[in-house]
């Protein structure tokens, strides 16, 4: 609870406040879970205070110093903190919902878990800032900074993320659909501008455009990336686990996916990103319901090696005779009676064949375009 002491001098008005906090700096103000509704705080130095499960929606707390402040779970929603500073405040599980947060500094502030729905952020300062699992759903951040912010399973739902600053961001998994995506800064300040449109993608290209080892770590993906496709049930695990071993072995960067998990269409998707990627594709279809329309999608639309495997005894699924015979990169379906005895011949079976259609296909992207002129149908005309 409040301190009684600290909560009626604050009651008393912000000049009286700051006066007593100027004399005693060295205290800090115990306001957790005080009911300051609507209170006018504007310019209030509460620096430092313990401000916990603290009702301050709809407060006025424009211009006010609560750095370090400790915030957890505290209520602002609707608050007014336009201009205020919250320099390396807790603010996690905060609501802030529909808060006016205009030019705001919250360099260094942790905003996990935070709602911010609706928020107003124009201007703001989230640079260094946790914003993990945050909800800035339809907020405004229109030219926020957030230069080496943390943004794992932000939501930015149909946020307005137009002109931010975003050098050095994190984000991973981030919802950002709907959301206004452009002339996002990637570079220092002290480098040329550079903009992209999408949060996501800003910080891989930006390391694509600084860093060399970025593209060779794209080549080595490209030269020795195996994907391994097929539903991992415990019995069949241990074949697929013994491929991926081999492969190692082999110097080469397998990327296992399993598909034991419903396929939605950003599944899909992102296996036929992999699949554009990789040396070669190996496909266990030994189950009738494992990978159909994953290689339905992903044959037609990339011209990579796939190597489909089965268990002696099992049947392919029905549409796969359809594609093995429209797509020559689709190699014959070899059969195996034991996990040992694949990878005994996977070199030969597998590997060599697949690498042999590989060159084949680069020899065939390279071949010149064939030009024909109408005049060589002129001549008995």
């Amino acid at each position: 609870m409040a301190n009684k002491e600290h909560l009626a001098r604050l009651k008393l008005g912000v000049d009286a406040w700051n006066r007593w906090r100027d004399i005693n700096h060295e205290i800090q103000p115990s306001l957790r879970r005080a009911n300051l509704t609507g209170a006018d705080l504007a310019g209030a130095d509460l620096a430092g205070a313990d401000l916990a499960g603290a009702d301050l929606s709809r407060a006025n707390l424009s211009r006010a110093n609560l750095s370090r402040a400790y915030l957890l779970g505290a209520d602002l929603a609707g608050a007014d903190l336009g201009g205020a500073n919250l320099f390396a405040a807790i603010l996690t599980g905060a609501h802030l919902a529909g808060a006016n947060l205009v030019r705001v500094n919250l360099s260094g502030a942790d905003l996990s878990a935070a709602t911010l729905v609706g928020a107003n952020l124009r201007g703001a300062h989230l640079n260094d800032t946790d914003l993990s699992e945050a909800d800035l759903s339809r907020a405004d951040l229109g030219g926020v900074n957030f230069c080496r912010a943390l943004l794992v399973e932000t939501g930015f739902e149909e946020a307005n993320l137009t002109g931010c600053y975003v050098y050095g961001i994190s984000a991973w998994n981030v919802n950002l659909v709907g959301a206004q995506q452009s002339d996002l800064v990637i570079t220092q300040p002290n480098e040329p501008v550079i903009t992209v449109d999408n949060l996501e993608v800003a910080q891989f290209i930006y390391l694509l455009l600084h860093n060399e080892k970025i593209r060779e770590v794209i080549d080595t993906i490209t030269s020795k990336a195996v994907l391994i496709l097929g539903r991992f049930t415990p019995e069949r695990k241990a074949v697929l686990d013994a491929i991926r071993d081999e492969l190692r072995h082999r110097d080469y960067l397998p990327i296992v996916f399993d598909f034991e998990r419903p396929t939605d269409r950003d599944f899909t998707e992102t296996i036929m990103t992999l699949a554009g990627m990789c040396l070669f594709i190996i496909a266990d279809i030994t189950n009738p319901k494992s990978s159909p329309l994953e290689l339905q999608a992903t044959i037609p639309n990339y011209m990579v090696p796939l190597v489909p495997i089965i268990q002696e005894g099992e049947q392919p699924f029905a549409m796969f005779k359809d594609l093995r015979g429209k797509f020559d990169w689709v190699l014959d379906l070899l059969a195996y009676d034991s996990a040992s005895h694949l990878i005994r011949g996977l070199e030969k079976a597998v590997i060599q064949p697949a690498l042999k259609k590989h060159n084949e296909l680069l020899s065939k992207k390279a071949e010149e375009l064939r030009v024909r002129h109408i005049r060589d149908y002129l001549a008995d005309i």
